[in-house]
């Protein structure tokens, strides 16, 4: 028989959804995939079950529903101080995942180079060998994950067509500084460079970190593609709810491409979160707070353990440092780890262009009883997983 497409030689499955096979095997406390275990709004439960009865069910318009779109034309122009235009500036899609690689899909043709910050969401890396074309890793320095502006530049001069930004970063919880960007927006001018953002995480960032839309910096409209979800934002992963905004010529492609992608997101779930696109302003500063209690709650209890970690300043994600353990495989150290110890985590590997095998990613997006059951049996970590020699 023929061989099958060499372009998927350039990635494996998953490792995220991978370890939640993994944590599933061996029941352990599935820090890995990064989903809640709490409900959803109950507002938006409450609508979910009157749409089940209501006119539904069939194909809502392929870009997204209009009620859909306006509310979020509404709620994006709150926060980014500009009035998007529901019809020609909003394409939805079937959660960020697709949003990003329809936004790449728009952009980039085969050959084209992109580039990515290391580490990255591990879906970057597949949705630019899918599209044709070639990453350019510039590595984000821990423990603070910067990155260094004369190796940025040494990327630009590649002559890149499009620039990967997750901002706030998942699996290092970073935060751009609006320094940062604008040296980013500077770079993105000077060699013409469009430039995808990835904001899932927009209202989970720490105080006194603050969120700047990459779009909103001057003269960045034109060149920016937004992406996002509603998955983390409303403890929905399972609808599969995102979006692109852009300009209207970026958005007539995108449009073309989403259309044969996905044909569309679904339609009583669109309606359903509606609900959710209306919640004012004292919504979001509730998440805040719901996650930074959170955040405190497990760092405190990594603090007490003497487990070495990062500080996240955004999304739900920190990273152990498991060098003292002395295991050659991250991923080998995640599998004793949700065997042994009962905690499900995601080897940093995966999320590295570097040889970075030292770290492991855990998130806290859980109800407060899930966090302290993961801290309780992290307690038994170096008893059950002695460092090897």
């Amino acid at each position: 028989m023929k061989k099958l497409s060499d372009r998927t030689k350039g990635f494996t499955d998953s490792v995220i959804r991978r370890m939640t096979r993994v944590s599933l095997q061996y029941g352990a406390v599935n820090l890995s995939q990064g989903f809640p275990d709490f409900e959803p709004p109950k507002e938006i439960l409450d609508r979910l079950a009157e749409v089940a009865h209501e006119d539904f069910h069939q194909y809502a318009i392929t870009w997204g529903a209009q009620n859909f779109r306006q509310a979020l034309a509404e709620k994006q122009s709150r926060l980014m101080g500009r009035t998007i235009d529901p019809n020609g500036e909003i394409v939805v899609t079937c959660g960020s995942t697709e949003a990003m690689m329809a936004a790449m899909m728009t952009v980039a043709d085969p050959g084209d180079k992109v580039i990515v910050f290391s580490p990255f969401y591990e879906n970057y890396g597949a949705d630019t060998i899918l599209s044709g074309a070639e990453p350019i890793y510039v590595p984000l320095h821990p423990p603070e994950f910067n990155f260094d502006p004369n190796e940025l530049e040494d990327a630009f001069r590649q002559n890149p067509k499009a620039l990967i930004l997750c901002n706030p970063s998942n699996p290092c919880g970073k935060v751009f500084t609006r320094q940062e960007l604008e040296t980013i927006a500077q770079l993105a001018v000077k060699y013409d460079t469009y430039v995808i953002t990835d904001e899932v995480y927009e209202h989970i960032v720490y105080a006194p970190n603050m969120h700047t839309y990459f779009a909103t910096l001057p003269g960045m409209w034109e060149r920016t593609i937004s992406c996002s979800s509603l998955s983390k934002t409303y403890s929905i992963t399972g609808w599969r709810l995102g979006y692109i905004i852009a300009p209207p010529e970026i958005i007539d492609v995108a449009k073309k491409v989403h259309d044969f992608l996905t044909v569309g997101a679904a339609a009583p779930l669109q309606e359903a979160a509606v609900t959710g696109l209306r919640f004012g302003p004292e919504y979001y500063k509730w998440l805040q707070d719901k996650y930074t209690g959170k955040r405190d709650l497990f760092l405190q209890g990594l603090r007490d353990l003497k487990i070495p970690h990062t500080e996240p300043q955004g999304a739900y994600y920190v990273m152990l440092d498991i060098s003292e353990f002395g295991f050659d495989s991250d991923l080998e150290f995640c599998e004793v780890l949700a065997r042994d110890v009962g905690v499900g985590a995601v080897p940093g590997s995966s999320f590295f262009r570097e040889p970075v095998n030292h770290l492991i990613r855990l998130h806290f997006a859980k109800k407060d009883d899930t966090l302290t059951e993961a801290l309780n049996r992290l307690a038994d970590l170096r008893k059950k997983i002695p460092a090897r020699k």
